[in-house]
């Protein structure tokens, strides 16, 4: 099934903050406290372009997130602060499942796109998995930086090999 789920937003309004992080500034768009699209830029045009066009509010005003605060806690070391964040993205029914696996990957052990795509009940499907994790527009709320090659190879990130290397070594390090 291949059904697009629209991203309803209370008056066509979204909230869209640019935080500082140790790995550069953070994006993050949301509407009624619901985390729609964020990444690691402070290019406001670079996080809409994430949405499918059916999903884009139709008023982005700048303000205060409420995720924000998470972000702050998931970088002070509490990995765990990012779970509770309510995201909403828009996809097919087989996107939205990957999505909300990825979720479920603990920090600090990563799966490979063969092990999540043996998650999803489909494990030929490796190129499925790659491209949900491709399509995330909820970075960081939605790890799809957890998951690697066959081998443990780090593979493709949106935002950059390097940022998934250390965001994947950050997270080693604070559980172990």
């Amino acid at each position: 099934m291949t059904d697009i789920i629209a991203v309803p937003t209370a008056a066509g309004a979204a909230l869209i903050e640019t935080v500082a992080t140790p790995d550069g500034p953070f994006t993050i768009l949301e509407a009624d406290g619901i985390v729609l699209a964020s990444g690691w830029t402070d290019d406001s045009a670079a996080i809409l372009a994430r949405l499918r066009p059916v999903a884009r509010p139709t008023r982005v005003v700048d303000g205060r997130s409420d995720a924000a605060g998470a972000v702050a806690a998931y970088y002070a070391g509490d990995l765990a602060a990012i779970d509770a964040v309510p995201v909403r993205q828009a996809g097919t029914a087989l996107q939205s499942t990957g999505w909300d696996a990825l979720r479920g990957i603990a920090p600090g052990e990563p799966l490979t796109y063969t092990g999540f795509a043996a998650a999803l009940g489909s494990p030929g499907a490796v190129r499925a998995a790659a491209s949900i994790c491709a399509r995330n527009a909820a970075a960081l709320f939605v790890p799809c930086h957890r998951v690697l090659r066959t081998g443990g190879a780090l593979g493709g990130f949106a935002w950059g090999i390097e940022l998934k290397e250390r965001l994947l070594a950050r997270e080693a390090q604070t559980r172990g």
